[in-house]
């Protein structure tokens, strides 16, 4: 008797978990692992540009730099993690080493680092106080090793590859998780390289051997994300506006792509028929600059432009990467924090509240006319459900009844990508005068779509799925009114 009672509890609880009686939708062939989809649901992160480059006025160093020159008077690791999690950030980057070679660590293969600079006596470790500062902050924490190093000797040859490995593993062999790790694709060129100062060039095909990089540094951190031209986690979006394009599918064909030669259009549109998920990373600097430069102060992205920037980043599929240079004070400077939090409060007060959510939905195909699939889930607050369709459907139509007249402007769609990125071309509609009237189309969704449209009216919104590379399928929906900050 006892046992049955057990038993019809259990039952009972996966019902109401949805996972008794119902199979989820067939997957597609490509589709995201979970870390690459908890990435993506970071959506906002931050850069660290800081290095001697930041006391020389410069965007790159050439490597012949003085280690003294570096010297920051007030270096506050802490205030970038604040300002970044005040930002809505979920992970901040370092350049622990740029293309200079300089070191942010006391690695112990280069003098060309903090250890023999002024800085602290020589005593100082800005990884170190970076690392700490995002576990106390509770971000993530990612790293930057630039692949290419000015200042090395041996650079452009066999040994320098051993130097390079050694350093990744003084930052990646610790007991703390990274997040992730940036490989760039600048590679090749003129260098200080220990005195010959002349011009190296590299075969970007085969002199690094990538995968066989890859493969050691998931040795170390299992689960680390690999960003580079070529992924395999993460990709950049092909251009450093921080815009991914108006399609963006997460799949590309990694395996044929070199890094520092890839297709940046390519990259910025995905590919349909990709054979590796590869999430789009939009990167962009809240100034002209990467590196702090004085002469820029009054040249900080307004907190306007960062939020056209994050529709065009997180509102088409992708991660928003945005760098905080610190100044020589070794501090982000006041007009960035200022813009950076009129940003989050301007988002913030967009996306408050669903003007969709919990109202009324029906579909002209439901799976199997189930409940489970039913297009309710995609106004119901849980992005964990989803509405879905029949195997052999590909057009469908979706009815959201708003109740009484109620006015938007802005239109998310997300897709569950943990089975697949599906929709190809999708429109809005809205009620006008009853008839249907097209306010809004676009072609992939992905993770999110944000759609800016002139404000409208209406009592009856309606979401056409006119092409899908499978069965298609919605997990939320969301209707929203700007804030009249945006136009400021």
């Amino acid at each position: 008797m006892k046992f049955k009672v057990l038993a019809g509890l259990m039952i009972a609880l996966l019902v109401v978990q949805g996972k008794s009686q119902h199979a989820d939708i067939p997957p597609n062939a490509v589709v995201p692992s979970p870390a690459q989809i908890e990435y993506q649901k970071m959506e906002f992160i931050g850069f660290i540009h800081f290095t001697v480059n930041t006391f020389t006025d410069r965007e790159w160093g050439s490597g012949a730099e003085d280690e003294n020159v570096f010297n920051p008077s007030e270096l506050n690791t802490s205030q970038w993690a604040q300002a970044a999690k005040e930002a809505g950030m979920k992970e901040l980057i370092l350049t622990a080493k740029h293309h200079d070679g300089f070191c942010l660590w006391p690695s112990k293969y280069t003098k060309h680092s903090v250890k023999y600079s002024k800085w602290k006596n020589g005593n100082g470790d800005v990884v170190g106080d970076f690392v700490r500062s995002c576990q106390q902050a509770g971000l993530k924490i990612g790293l930057y090793l630039s692949p290419w190093d000015r200042n090395h000797a041996d650079y452009g040859r066999p040994a320098y590859l051993t130097y390079y490995k050694n350093q990744l593993k003084e930052l990646l062999d610790v007991p703390y998780k990274v997040s992730e790790i940036w490989f760039d694709g600048a590679n090749g060129g003129s260098g200080y390289y220990g005195g010959a100062n002349e011009t190296r060039k590299i075969d970007r095909k085969t002199y690094y051997n990538w995968p066989s990089i890859w493969k050691y540094v998931k040795a170390m951190q299992p689960e680390i994300l690999i960003f580079s031209d070529a992924g395999p986690d993460i990709r950049w979006i092909g251009n450093e506006h921080g815009t991914a394009g108006e399609t963006n599918w997460s799949m590309i064909n990694a395996d044929e792509m070199t890094i520092g030669e890839a297709d940046t259009k390519y990259l910025n549109s995905g590919d349909p028929n990709g054979r590796q998920w590869v999430v789009g990373e939009c990167d962009v600097s809240i100034r002209p600059g990467w590196f702090y430069h004085e002469s820029q102060d009054d040249k900080v992205k307004t907190p306007q432009q960062l939020i056209d920037i994050y529709y065009k980043s997180v509102g088409r599929n992708g991660t928003f990467l945005l760098n905080l240079p610190p100044d020589r004070r070794g501090l982000i400077h006041e007009n960035d924090i200022k813009s950076l939090k009129a940003f989050r409060e301007i988002l913030n007060e967009t996306f408050s509240v669903n003007l969709a959510e919990n109202k009324k939905a029906s579909a002209d195909n439901v799976r199997n006319n189930d409940d489970y699939f039913s297009a309710q889930n995609i106004i119901d607050g849980d992005t964990e459900n989803y509405w879905a369709a029949d195997d052999n459907v590909r057009h469908v139509e979706i009815v959201i009844d708003l109740g009484k007249q109620t006015n938007f402007d802005r239109i998310m769609l997300q897709e569950p990508i943990r089975f697949g990125q599906r929709i190809a071309q999708f429109s809005i509609e809205a009620m006008e005068n009853g008839k249907w009237k097209e306010i809004a189309s676009g072609t992939t969704i992905g993770y999110k779509r944000l759609l800016r449209i002139k404000p409208v009216t209406t009592e009856q919104v309606k979401i056409v799925i006119k092409k899908a590379n499978n069965l298609p399928a919605l997990s939320n929906f969301g209707l929203y009114k700007a804030s009249a900050r945006e136009a400021e």
